[in-house]
């Protein structure tokens, strides 16, 4: 039963994936790219769980954290970059 439960949250976040993929592509504003991006970055995470919870490993779970580590700092980085244009002051 829980692989059904695996299959169809990997199917879910995948397709989310896929959606964000698209509004990234197709946003009008800056702001929407980032967001597109940073919703990108949390479906991963949530990818990344579910092949550890799948495979039940716990390696995949500090690749996880490490990824949210990168994609929060990637997120604020680029939106500095929005406001001042300039990252490192």
């Amino acid at each position: 039963m829980i692989t059904y439960a695996l299959y169809f949250a990997f199917a879910c976040f995948g397709l989310g994936l896929l959606f964000n993929l698209w509004h990234l592509a197709r946003a009008s504003g800056i702001g929407d790219r980032v967001l597109a991006l940073d919703t990108m970055v949390i479906n991963a995470i949530a990818l990344l769980i579910l092949y550890g919870v799948a495979e039940g490993t716990a390696v995949y779970f500090e690749a996880s954290m490490l990824f949210a580590m990168v994609g929060f700092v990637s997120t604020v980085s680029y939106c500095k970059f929005m406001l001042r244009g300039d990252i490192i002051e």
